[in-house]
């Protein structure tokens, strides 16, 4: 069996967290984008937008840094982190966009099978979805 690299497993942890973010709010397969308000099918435009950067592995695959965005919202307009963070607020209470924010900053390093589980653990999430 061939050795996935680390670059590959992100990728498709990446893919299938994103799939996930977008079905767990998805209502008949539509979703509202969480910084404008935008209503489209989760796979047309819709994106997986952070509050704090992907850079961030310790908030990147985060559930609560994480929300449906538009492309609008998440790429022409670089993730409306201002507005992403009031809404956060407003979802998870106050407090919670500077918790990430410090989350954000710590180092987190995942070892191969640490994604490999991520990976498993999303997969089996999104198929209750589908």
């Amino acid at each position: 069996m061939k050795k996935i690299s680390r670059k590959n497993l992100v990728k498709r942890l990446d893919k299938v967290f994103s799939l996930y973010i977008r079905l767990r709010e998805a209502d008949n397969e539509m979703v509202e984008c969480f910084t404008c308000g935008k209503i489209s099918h989760y796979k047309k435009n819709m994106q997986c937008g952070h509050f704090q950067s992907r850079g961030a592995y310790s908030t990147r695959w985060d559930v609560v840094n994480c929300q449906v965005q538009c492309y609008g919202c998440n790429v022409m307009q670089q993730g409306k982190q201002y507005q992403f963070g009031l809404n956060l607020e407003k979802k998870y209470g106050k407090g919670i966009a500077e918790e990430l924010l410090i989350k954000s900053k710590q180092t987190v390093k995942y070892s191969n099978d640490d994604l490999k589980e991520m990976i498993l653990f999303y997969n089996n999430l999104v198929n209750q979805f589908i």
